[in-house]
């Protein structure tokens, strides 16, 4: 296949390093297009009002100085001249579950590539240190084997989470919803001078609601996760509530 390679960690990252190596040994063509350095949490940002600047520092790698939704719409857009089969964000050093999947890069990646009609996966591996991404890259080809990609449509992504284990360890595979978690002290107190503070974003690892059926669950469990994620952010269990609130103000309209 002909897979576009980008991630939110930055090109030179181990994650989409490895994921390289093994898409590569399989026979994929590759073209990586990934940030200049890390840009984790930066969602679904664009780059407005400031030049991006690309550079090519190796055959079909290139290196963006924007987010990695630029990274995707640069690449689909301006680099890449061939038709390109699917699209991979990753390997993400840390899960992407639960709500962690409005915040992250990784996954915004492939959403945009989703929206521009690509076939699109993001995978991501459960542990911010010590990663087997080896691992993880040797499933996602094995994966590719068994034709994930087919499964993958336009306005929609898969988003996969991988245990930080062994290849042999993992049990299995496991269709998802995403799960909750909480952070605890997410603000790290910097500087606190009068009327001047300084914070961080980023305090203590989350604790996850480990409920049946979700990512946090499989994963917990040794299994890979497969969360398919549409864009329909519409809530139709508050149509109720809120058709009764119009009707209670007169202010109900409904069309014939």
């Amino acid at each position: 296949m002909n897979i576009l390679l980008t991630n939110d960690d930055g090109i030179f990252a181990p994650g989409i390093r490895a994921l390289a190596a093994e898409l590569k040994a399989a026979g994929h063509k590759l073209t990586i297009i990934a940030p200049d350095r890390e840009r984790s949490a930066a969602s679904h940002s664009l780059s407005l009002r400031t030049d991006i600047h690309v550079k090519k520092i190796a055959d079909y790698e290139y290196s963006v100085s924007g987010t990695p939704v630029d990274c995707t719409v640069i690449a689909l857009q301006k680099i890449i001249t061939e038709p390109v089969d699917l699209v991979i964000s990753g390997i993400n050093a840390g899960q992407n579950m639960g709500e962690d999947v409005l915040y992250s890069g990784t996954v915004a990646a492939a959403v945009e590539a989703s929206l521009m009609g690509m076939r699109a996966i993001a995978i991501s591996i459960n542990s911010y240190s010590e990663q087997k991404f080896e691992v993880a890259a040797k499933w996602m080809c094995r994966m590719l084997e068994m034709g994930i990609d087919q499964l993958a449509k336009s306005h929609g992504v898969l988003n996969i989470n991988v245990p930080n284990i062994d290849f042999e360890a993992v049990k299995g595979i496991r269709l998802t919803k995403t799960g909750h978690r909480k952070y605890y002290n997410f603000i790290k107190v910097i500087e606190e001078l009068g009327n001047d503070f300084s914070y961080r974003v980023g305090g203590d690892m989350p604790v996850w609601d480990i409920e049946r059926g979700t990512d946090a669950e499989a994963v917990s469990e040794g299994f890979i996760s497969i969360t398919p994620l549409g864009f329909d952010l519409t809530d139709g269990d508050a149509y109720p509530a809120i058709l009764d609130w119009l009707e209670t103000n007169h202010m109900l309209h409904l069309e014939s």
